[in-house]
């Protein structure tokens, strides 16, 4: 079986759901909450193994019981942890706000000693690194540390992922290393200057990464679905309505870790990024980020029957 490399930063998920969220020295009453296991890179893994690939996660904890939460939630999808505990910090936390009507989210994300990952740790995990068939990364944690990684898994022969989340300036040659770049709309007009709100916009922008270095661009685009684009061809896989929406906040983790999936397995580009949407078409059903991720068999059964 194929491996799939990730790194990245767990965060326990402490999530609101209310009408609207609270102005600024105002106090609303919420309708629920709930604490669950999150962090891009964490989720992603989670969502790569229940996928079916053999998974391993790279990321730094402090010891508390947000710590021995992320254990337990990989203990159980089935993904391997190289992570290092730490006594001077804490392990990472977000705030999430779910608007009740439409299921949207707000997010402020707190990596906590994950924060402090660096490129000698990431020179430490080399040998694991290296040997991936997949890499995928994001921008949680220190950019450097992101950088050194995608070099390795270059260098290594591994298909190397971007997701640039949350957005931000790449430093000069990052791109170049990515064989596929997974923006949502607002983070691909962060990094190019373009605006995405339709297929032809998403499109320009994907051809404009293309110009900055990276091999192929994949825009996840919501409820639109996905446009790839590698520079000769570009392929709308829409949406898949798995059932009523109950949350969006992991969809796109959702998509990246079955998208890694798919590529390890040896799906085409365009088969994996369809793989990709069942994935988050599922999840997006589901209340929670890690806890929403489904199994294999619920993604193979949506593929065959759509």
């Amino acid at each position: 079986m194929s491996k799939v490399v990730i790194l990245g930063v767990f965060v326990a998920d402490t999530a609101y759901r209310a009408a609207r969220p609270p102005r600024m020295g105002e106090t609303i009453l919420g309708e629920s909450f709930a604490l669950g296991p999150g962090g891009k890179g964490s989720n992603q893994a989670v969502a790569a193994a229940k996928a079916g690939a053999e998974t391993h996660f790279i990321t730094r904890l402090g010891r508390d019981t947000f710590a021995e939460m992320a254990l337990r939630t990989w203990a159980e999808a089935g993904v391997t942890p190289a992570v290092t505990q730490h006594d001077d910090g804490y392990t990472g936390a977000a705030y999430i706000f779910v608007e009740a009507g439409t299921g949207n989210n707000a997010i402020i994300v707190c990596p906590g000693v994950a924060g402090q990952i660096s490129p000698a740790d990431i020179d430490a995990r080399a040998d694991l690194i290296g040997s991936a068939s997949v890499f995928v990364t994001q921008l949680e944690q220190p950019m450097d540390a992101a950088q050194r990684a995608l070099e390795i898994a270059r260098e290594g022969g591994a298909i190397t992922i971007l997701n640039p989340a949350p957005a931000a300036d790449l430093p000069d040659g990052m791109l170049a290393l990515c064989d596929y770049v997974t923006p949502n709309e607002s983070e691909a007009e962060a990094l190019t200057g373009l605006a995405v709100t339709t297929l032809e916009e998403a499109a320009r922008a994907a051809e404009k990464l293309i110009e900055m270095g990276a091999s192929a661009a994949v825009i996840t685009l919501g409820e639109k679905g996905a446009l790839y684009h590698d520079g000769r061809t570009s392929t709308h896989v829409p949406a898949f309505d798995a059932g009523p929406v109950m949350e969006t906040t992991g969809a796109g983790d959702a998509f990246n870790g079955g998208f890694a999936a798919a590529l390890a397995r040896g799906l085409d580009p365009q088969s994996a990024v369809r793989y990709g949407c069942a994935t988050a078409g599922i999840s997006v059903t589901r209340a929670g980020t890690a806890p929403s991720m489904p199994s294999a068999a619920e993604i193979d059964a949506l593929l065959a029957g759509s």
